[in-house]
């Protein structure tokens, strides 16, 4: 028995079928007997599949197509600039081959006509919290991945809305369509990894499910580019060894895998076949925050980078002190005109958010990395974040504050009448105890602080 929902009508029916539906993993597109579409989608999980992932559709240029309809037919290139790299594009101008991250010199080779258009953040994140807040209509158990995808589990859809979770999102999807004038992409399956892959098998405007039954046969013969946290450097080395194929995997022991690979062979050896145990979460732990930029010039300067970095700074002391958090660790990032990455970070003795304390120590990694090199790109950033309020302890031996604090208290009591005190003679506290209660507060926070692991296997 096969369940199957209309995705433009949202009607459903009960499929029986002398013959087998093709297995696409991703669901089986058959007729709407209501509205004669060809968008009804069947599954045997229909029913029972919870765990949904939601990814807004080249979600800049969308935008920005939505408020200019004369860019509707046009390719679309959202950033570049003269130096700077695409932050996203439409599917008009992917067709040539452009792709996010590739610099914009080579996004204007692959694409000429292409039109390209200054970010304007403010207004994404603006569309991006609507459609954020359609979500939570849905369930408050979402879990974003940035401002335009998000995870969504739907366990509870049949109790809280009387509907599957499939006609909940299906319902989702049209309504963004219609109030936000964008289209967005659904996957939806029994676990995160599955439900993100489901959601890019048909964009744009795509809905597919991926079910228990049929998970392994499915990835079987996908390449482990697919995987989720596969990047080009661990694609480069699987197949180094042989490996091209999720099915290739799929034959290979867990030990095995964990010994050539270390913990992220755990990781693939339960992904191949369908598994993830990791659950939905309603937030995460911010990691990091930063700034940078990318020069109009190359850049080798002290003097130059010096000046740049003071300025980004800035940004970064001020997002900190609006969000209310502190870095423990400052990071420089550099990019050569050869387009080769320098990470270096230096972790500090206490989680600051004083723009003088980022500043010396950033100045103090970058002075060591300017050895001639031309840099394209110049970024400041602090990580391990911490509660504003666990930052910066008092300095009891600094004798400026402490002269400070002696001259306010003469001038508060200057031409008054003073009575005499008693003198309480207190014993001078020693070196460790003095450590001790700048350190209490900062080491009980670190305790109770539990370590978020991106994947618990």
């Amino acid at each position: 028995m096969l369940y199957a929902l209309c995705t433009d009508c949202h009607h459903k029916w009960r499929l029986n079928l002398d013959r087998p539906l093709p297995k696409s993993g991703a669901g089986s597109y058959v007729a709407c007997p209501s509205c004669g579409g060809n968008r009804a989608i069947a599954h045997g999980e229909l029913l029972d599949l919870s765990i949904g992932h939601l990814d807004c559709d080249a979600f800049y240029a969308s935008i920005e197509k939505r408020d200019n309809p004369e860019l509707i037919d046009q390719p679309v290139i959202i950033g570049g600039g003269h130096r700077g790299v695409v932050a996203t594009c439409c599917y008009e101008a992917r067709r040539y081959g452009v792709r996010s991250a590739m610099p914009a010199f080579k996004a204007r080779e692959l694409c000429p006509n292409a039109v390209f258009l200054k970010p304007d953040m403010k207004k994404y994140q603006r569309e991006g919290y609507r459609v954020r807040d359609m979500m939570r209509a849905l369930t408050p158990d979402i879990e974003p991945l940035s401002i335009d995808e998000a995870f969504m589990d739907l366990s509870n859809a049949r109790e809280t809305h009387s509907k599957t979770a499939a006609e909940c999102l299906m319902g989702l999807q049209a309504a963004i369509r219609q109030e936000v004038g964008i289209t967005v992409s659904i996957g939806l399956s029994y676990n995160k990894f599955l439900a993100k892959t489901a959601s890019d098998l048909n964009k744009p405007f795509g809905f597919s499910m991926i079910g228990e039954a049929e998970a392994i046969d499915f990835l079987a013969d996908k390449p482990v580019r697919m995987m989720w946290g596969v990047g080009p450097a661990m694609e480069r080395k699987l197949h180094d060894d042989g490996i091209t194929t999720i099915g290739q995997l799929q034959e290979r022991d867990i030990h095995a895998l964990q010994g050539r690979y270390g913990s992220i062979g755990k990781r693939l050896y339960y992904f191949s076949r369908g598994q993830d145990n990791r659950r939905v979460e309603q937030s995460t732990e911010r990691k990091s925050l930063s700034s940078e930029t990318t020069f109009n010039d190359d850049i080798a300067s002290l003097s130059e980078l010096t000046e740049i970095a003071t300025r980004l700074t800035a940004r970064v002391a001020s997002d900190l002190a609006r969000k209310e958090i502190a870095g423990h660790t400052v990071v420089l990032k550099l990019k050569s005109s050869d387009f080769k990455t320098r990470t270096r970070n230096m972790r500090l003795a206490y989680p600051t958010l004083r723009e003088d304390v980022i500043l010396d120590t950033a100045l103090t990694l970058l002075k060591k990395e300017v050895d001639g090199t031309k840099y394209r790109l110049l970024g400041i950033g602090v990580a391990d974040l911490f509660a504003a309020d666990q930052a910066d302890p008092v300095d009891l031996f600094a004798e400026n504050d402490s002269d400070a604090v002696l001259a306010v208290d003469d001038a508060m009591h200057d031409n008054t009448e003073t009575k005499p005190r008693t003198v309480i003679e207190l014993p001078r506290p020693t070196t460790e105890q003095l450590r001790e209660s700048l350190t209490r507060r900062y080491r009980l926070h670190k305790k109770k602080i539990s370590r978020q692991h991106r994947f618990i296997f």
